[in-house]
């Protein structure tokens, strides 16, 4: 017990120097004190987050909450700094370039040198401004201003009265950081400085009423006329966002109705509070100004559009031509280009009044094409008339890209390398005809073991033909008016090769596809013809004992999915892209979910034919699957990431199985990641006790889990340490489920569940946590990540928890778990 007490005492005594260092007090100066942590008390209406990001001064960023590790990053490179000598370098390097220059024989030459020349002076700079490499890692130490603190109050204040709270009252309390009289004296304690804020925002004005002042008779009927959009409501509270969108919509509605010289200069918001009686309420009066020179607001209508296709070229002792096609004036030296498909693109037309919108989706739709290098569209107002002048500059007709890297699916990263051939416009429609060819090695779990990785080898071969237009017998009309929605038709022929430890597989596919955009965020496909030859060869003898164990077990369909098969199908999937998603400037989401109808076609006609006379298999089954993702950006260095990954699969018909490809997986690094890739469940299904004497007992995870109903959810805290390394703490969750049960010892409980049952299956979800390290080196992120097993449904119950279990190294056993190291590449969602 006295020991104990020592021990205690010797801690707290030490406890301020740790910390000292930890936090950075030992780089301050005399006088100086750290600003430890700020706070804000304000009511559940404002949004607390929000106000951070007005923060004038911040603390260090601590890790974990208990260490400051960039700010002695900053100092070690502090200590090597030294800006004369940086100065010194910037002059010398700038000399020997100006010496190269000068000496240079071509001028080519010359451009390259004075372009490094230059590149080198901007990170000189760069280095001048911030530091040097090691010191824009880190961070300085956090010393306390007072004068931030008032800065600090006062965009508070300007804060809360732009959401309507003009009487709001903000105040802050500096206070050292003391946890007892004892502690008065203690001069570390007396360094730290935390300082709270306290939001009284009163009752917020409400809009009482609105209405416009606008002198030009025509503006006001548009304006009045789409009332209906107006983001400024009676009843509503005051909001300057608001005020700033209606601002937005108004000018955007004037030029799309022709005013095309319209600015939001014009516009301008007049709030009063004063006429009103008592009630918190205020009136806004919206103005609309004439322009000073004309006193109006003018019309513009189209009168000619010309559309350079080959702007940016130079053909020596050539002269453009041109010709006119559904009255647009094309020139051009050479008719590449199908007029036809290519005015589909364009939305503008001589006659009616000029749209921004219309320029913009016609930009952005010839862009699509991928046929131009740049699309440039502007307005000639001279002479009275108003000309619509489009210019593209050609695309290479033909284009090699070659491509080499590193990638991982399932287990650890292996080389690959791509090679691509495309040729544009190849029918002189726009078409584009892409050949590639892909091979790549990955380290890979034989499905047969989890101890040992073998080479795993993945090559394949595709060609396509993309055509800017549904290839369908559409009327010219129709073609027109879905040209809007960047319609394209794919149609794909490929050969897949995989060699694994146990089996080599390849597979023919043919397949055709329509694509196209509702809006920018939306992505509609839809494939009616899909295609694929499956053979399997080479299996292993422990495979096909594999199998053979499986098929007694009453897993039939996984020994029918490895014999030749042939596989057709219908998708058709959608594709949402809400705010660019993995930006790190704002938050953002995704999802997409797609629908398979395989062997549709057997519904109709007897497939047996198929079975009979060419030996292959085929298979009737309806798949679905959801992938949703969010990011949300909670600081300036920190994210927290979601996403839940989740589908079903249903095999009927005379097969009653599934392609190997249509199964659902759980496990590995884009998945479950305290579990090997694919190795967990089906459900509460227990694996086997491994055979294997160094495993001491260890359930035998060597054997891939395929499976027909999959979920999964993940959360993620990402925030970012030094530099390019970047850490992150998760969760997983998640399981995968048969429809029948795997087997008749799983019906009577003494191999666990595998079937999906409402009244258990939340029993049967297994829990993983763990941490990583991101490291960005901007074309490339390399992950690595340590998941460790919480919960495991295979466990008998009540011993499921097992995450006081873990064990990081040495010998594990049933009583023991073993931790698991995933290596990726990006982000796992």
């Amino acid at each position: 017990m006295r020991t104990a007490k020592i021990r205690y005492f010797i801690l707290i005594s030490l406890l301020p120097i740790i910390l000292g260092s930890c936090w950075g007090t030992k780089h301050l100066k005399d006088g100086e004190k750290l600003l430890l942590r700020q706070s804000i008390s304000a009511p559940r209406s404002i949004d607390s987050e929000e106000l951070k990001g007005l923060y004038v001064q911040r603390p260090n960023r601590k890790f974990l909450g208990i260490a400051a590790p960039l700010v002695e990053i900053y100092y070690i490179g502090y200590n090597s700094y030294n800006e004369d000598s940086m100065r010194a370098r910037m002059l010398r390097k700038d000399s020997i370039f100006e010496e190269r220059i000068r000496k240079a024989k071509t001028e080519k030459r010359k451009n390259n040198l004075a372009i490094r020349q230059q590149k080198t002076k901007d990170r000189f700079a760069d280095k001048l401004t911030n530091g040097n490499t090691v010191m824009q890692w880190g961070e300085p130490v956090s010393v306390f201003d007072s004068t931030n603190v008032t800065n600090t109050v006062e965009r508070f204040s300007k804060y809360l009265f732009s959401k309507g709270y003009f009487t709001n009252k903000v105040t802050a309390k500096i206070s050292q950081v003391r946890s007892s009289k004892r502690e008065k004296k203690n001069r570390f304690l007396q360094k730290l400085v935390q300082v709270s804020y306290k939001l009284e925002p009163g009752q917020p004005y409400i809009i009482d009423s609105m209405f416009y002042s606008i002198q030009d008779t025509a503006i006001l009927s548009l304006v009045n006329k789409n009332q209906k959009w107006n983001h400024l409501k009676k009843g509503d509270p005051y909001d300057q966002d608001n005020l700033t969108k209606e601002r937005e919509r108004l000018d955007l509605l004037m030029k799309n109705n022709g005013y095309y010289d319209f600015s939001r200069q014009y516009i301008e918001y007049w709030p009063d509070t004063s006429y009103l009686k008592p009630g918190r309420r205020v009136m806004i009066m919206i103005e609309i100004k004439d322009p000073a020179k004309r006193g109006y607001h003018k019309q513009f209508k189209i009168d000619t559009v010309n559309f350079n296709t080959d702007a940016g070229v130079n053909k020596v002792d050539m002269v453009r031509t041109g010709r006119t096609y559904r009255d647009i004036r094309y020139t051009y030296y050479e008719d590449n280009y199908n007029l036809k498909i290519l005015s589909q693109r364009v939305f503008l037309k001589p006659g009616e009044l000029y749209s921004r919108t219309k320029t913009l989706d016609t930009q952005r739709q010839l862009a699509n094409l991928d046929a131009f290098k740049f699309v440039n569209i502007n307005f000639d107002t001279t002479g009275g008339r108003f000309i619509a002048n489009i210019f593209t500059s050609p695309l290479a007709r033909y284009e090699w890209t070659n491509e080499a890297g590193v990638s991982v699916t399932q287990g650890y990263p292996g080389p690959f390398y791509n090679m691509t051939f495309k040729k544009r416009n190849i029918f002189n429609g726009l078409e584009t005809f892409d050949l590639s060819g892909r091979i790549g090695f990955e380290g890979v779990a034989p499905a047969t073991s989890d101890e040992d990785f073998y080479k795993s080898i993945e090559a394949g071969v595709n060609a396509s033909f993309t055509f800017p237009q549904f290839v369908w017998p559409f009327r010219e009309r129709v073609r027109f008016r879905h040209a809007q929605f960047n319609p394209k038709t794919k149609f794909t022929a490929g050969y897949a090769y995989t060699r694994r430890p146990e089996y080599t597989r390849t597979a023919w596919s043919l397949n055709g596809t329509y694509s196209w955009n509702n809006k920018r965020t939306r992505l509609y496909t839809f494939t009616p013809v899909n295609l694929s030859v499956i053979d399997t060869a080479n299996l292993s003898a422990g495979f096909r004992d594999l199998l053979a164990e499986q098929e007694n077990l009453g897993n039939f369909s996984l020994k029918n999915s490895f014999r030749p098969s042939f596989v057709n199908s219908m998708i058709f999937a959608i594709t949402w892209n809400h705010k660019n998603y993995g930006n790190l400037e704002r938050n953002s989401a995704y999802m997409r979910a797609q629908l398979e109808s395989g062997g549709t076609i057997w519904n109709i006609f007897n497939g047996d034919f198929i079975t009979d006379k060419y030996s292959l298999e085929y298979f009737q089954f309806l798949r679905l699957s959801l992938d949703m993702r969010r990011i949300n950006i909670v600081g300036r260095h920190s994210v927290v990431a979601y996403r839940f990954n989740g589908g079903l699969a249903y095999a009927y018909g005379k097969n009653k199985s599934l392609p190997y490809e249509k199964f659902f997986f759980a496990g590995g690094s884009n998945s479950i990641r305290a579990w090997r890739p694919r190795r967990l469940g089906p459900g509460s299904f227990k694996p086997p006790i491994s055979t294997d004497p160094s495993n001491d007992g260890l359930y035998d995870y060597s054997i891939e889990k395929p499976a027909d109903i999959l979920m999964e959810a993940s959360l993620e805290v990402r925030q970012k340490l030094f530099g390019f390394v970047n850490g992150a703490i998760f969760v997983d969750a998640g399981n995968v489920w048969t429809f029948e049960p795997r087997s008749t010892l799983a019906e009577e409980g003494s191999a666990g569940n595998s079937q999906f049952r409402l009244d258990s299956f939340f029993k049967e979800i297994a829990v993983g946590t763990g941490f990583g390290l991101r490291f960005d080196f901007t074309f490339l992120i390399l992950r690595f990540d340590v998941g460790i097993k919480v919960w495991d449904p295979a466990r008998a119950e009540g011993e499921r928890f097992v995450l006081d279990k873990v064990k990081f190294f040495g010998p594990f056993s049933t009583n023991k778990e073993p931790v698991i190291y995933n290596v990726g590449i990006g982000y796992p969602f």
